[in-house]
C-alpha cells in the first residue's frame, strides 16, 4: 500500500512527518524531526510524536493543526519513516546493495541458483 507521506511543520513549532488520510483529514502515525547539531553538520533523528510517553508511532493529528507542509519530503527521510513504523528494514535495488564482487561468490544469479 502506497502512502501519501507528508513533512509539516505545525501550530506548536515542531516539525512532523507523518502519513496523510485524505478522507479524514489528518495525519496518522506522526513523528517527530528532531535536528541535532554535530561539530561537523546536523543530524536528523524521528521520535514517535508521544515520546517519551509512548514509544510506538500512533495517533492522529488534524491537518488544521497544519502550519506549513513542505513542498518535497526526502525520500531516505520517508524510508527511514515507514522502516521506523513498522520495525521492517526496506532494502533499495536487487539484493539489498550486496556486493558479490570480489568475495569470491558468483555475481551472476544463474550462477547462484547452481552453487558456483
Amino acid at each position: 500500500m502506497a502512502y501519501d507521506i507528508r513533512m509539516v511543520k505545525i501550530v506548536t513549532g515542531e516539525i512532523v512527518i507523518a502519513k496523510f488520510d485524505a478522507e479524514t483529514n489528518m495525519l496518522n502515525d506522526p513523528a517527530i524531526l528532531q535536528t541535532i547539531p554535530t561539530q561537523q553538520s546536523v543530524q536528523m533523528m524521528l521520535m514517535p510524536y508521544g515520546y517519551p510517553f509512548e514509544n510506538a508511532f500512533s495517533g492522529a493529528i488534524s491537518n488544521s493543526h497544519v502550519l506549513f507542509s513542505y513542498k518535497n519530503c526526502p525520500e531516505e527521510l520517508k524510508t527511514k519513516y515507514l522502516e521506523a513504523c513498522s520495525n521492517i528494514t526496506l532494502a533499495s535495488g536487487g539484493l539489498g546493495g550486496l556486493d558479490l564482487k570480489g568475495s569470491g561468490a558468483s555475481s551472476s544469479v544463474s550462477g547462484l541458483l547452481r552453487g558456483k
